[in-house]
């Protein structure tokens, strides 16, 4: 069975184990537990890179909310805070 193939269906099946509060670690874990009972015959070095691919396409669809990317107490520079007066 294609790897990418059940990337797609194990994303499709996003809602049914992210629940209401999607988390990165759940989610990881629920795939993981979800390959061990329908994908059973994949190797390791497969489910490896199934979990990787489901939570990249999760990501990409921001299915985990937006986190803040950089140093929060970094000061604005310059031109920015110039355009704000």
């Amino acid at each position: 069975m294609e790897l990418n193939h059940i990337i797609a269906e194990i994303t499709d099946q996003a809602d049914e184990f992210l629940g209401d509060r999607p988390h990165r670690d759940h989610a990881q874990s629920a795939v993981a537990d979800l390959i061990e009972c329908d994908y059973f015959e994949l190797s390791a070095a497969n489910r490896t890179t199934v979990i990787a691919g489901v939570l990249a396409a999760l990501e990409a669809e921001e299915r985990f909310g937006v986190e803040f990317v950089g140093d929060p107490f970094k000061d604005e520079p310059e031109s920015e805070k110039e355009g704000e007066e």
